[in-house]
């Protein structure tokens, strides 16, 4: 008689038990979207739904600013940079949860939940590359604005290289160091993961040792980049708005709103979803929560960020005209 999985994550009690400690793990379990087959495949369709939406959206921002000379300019470059990041992580969690649904199963195997948990640290969690890439954004959207002048001497090809390079390689130490530090502590509390794919905090939740004080120290470092970039992001939007407001035509006051409100749309949601999941006390945290927020900042963003900034900017509008009805519409 086949044991009676479990409702909230699908897996039987045996499974769970499955391991004693860290040398015997071949593969984790990842947390369930749901235990009946008609909503794992719900699941997957709305998933799929989703991540082809985000892979149109980045992969049409990315061809525009890529061969449009037009959009050859740090902000432009800034966000071909932030598309590449959402296209990336999107990739690194989506597709192994759907065919999980798909196929019926828990399962990834250690080196594939490793290689998830480290390129998701890279582009996602440790908040390095996106973060920085944004706060880099900011920065673009008060030169712009406020030191017109000065624009193309404060961010030119070489400035803009160089940034960017800054925020990959510190994403890629980050992620690194999280990543050999979180596997290189012996685990037997199972090979339960509580959540859709492999994250930093619920491998750390699998310990022999009490982990808290490396979780703490993950919460702290992650903490502090976040709110060290969202001062610098909070700085520079001061600023912004306030050369915006002595602007004298209401035409151009729009205009530069509309440049900078798409931005501000992204690092709040960004920004509330990440603290949120991070920062939340223990009390209210439940499986289903975790699971609903965890979807919020990892899943959401990467699908919406090209068309917040697509509807309000005109340029990559008037360029994404060119290519949709030639790519997608024409007439066979």
């Amino acid at each position: 008689m086949a044991q009676m999985a479990s409702p909230v994550y699908g897996v039987t009690h045996a499974q769970r038990q499955e391991v004693s400690n860290s040398s015997s793990i071949t593969q984790f379990l990842l947390l369930a979207f749901a235990d009946t087959r008609g909503l794992q495949l719900l699941h997957f369709w709305l998933f799929l739904g989703i991540y082809l939406a985000a892979l149109l959206g980045n992969s049409l921002i990315i061809t525009a600013v890529a061969c449009d000379h037009r959009l050859h300019t740090p902000m432009y470059f800034f966000l071909l940079n932030l598309s590449l990041i959402d296209l990336a992580s999107i990739s690194t969690t989506v597709p192994k949860s759907m065919a999980n649904s798909l196929w019926d199963t828990r399962a990834i195997s250690y080196a594939g939940c490793a290689a998830q948990l480290f390129l998701f640290a890279f582009l996602v969690v440790a908040e390095y590359s996106e973060y920085c890439l944004l706060t880099v954004m900011a920065y673009d959207r008060y030169v712009a604005i406020c030191k017109p002048l000065h624009y193309g001497t404060l961010l030119g090809s070489r400035a803009c290289v160089h940034m960017a390079a800054a925020a990959w390689g510190s994403a890629f130490l980050n992620s690194f160091l999280h990543a050999v530090n979180t596997f290189s502590i012996p685990l037997c509390k199972g090979n339960t993961v509580d959540q859709f794919f492999c994250e930093i905090p619920q491998i750390l939740k699998l310990s022999c040792s009490d982990a808290s004080r490396r979780e703490s120290g993950l919460i702290v470092v992650s903490f502090s980049v976040a709110f060290g970039c969202f001062v610098f992001i909070a700085v520079s939007y001061v600023q912004i708005f306030r050369a915006v407001l002595r602007i004298p035509s209401q035409q151009g006051r729009h205009r530069a709103f509309s440049t900078c409100l798409p931005h501000l749309a992204v690092v709040f949601l960004y920004i509330s979803t990440g603290m949120f999941a991070y920062l939340k006390p223990p009390s209210i945290s439940s499986p289903s929560l975790d699971l609903v927020v965890s979807v919020l900042y990892s899943v959401v963003p990467p699908a919406v960020n090209p068309f917040i900034y697509s509807m309000r900017n005109q340029e990559l509008k008037d360029t994404l005209k060119k290519w949709i009805p030639w790519v997608v519409f024409q007439p066979q």
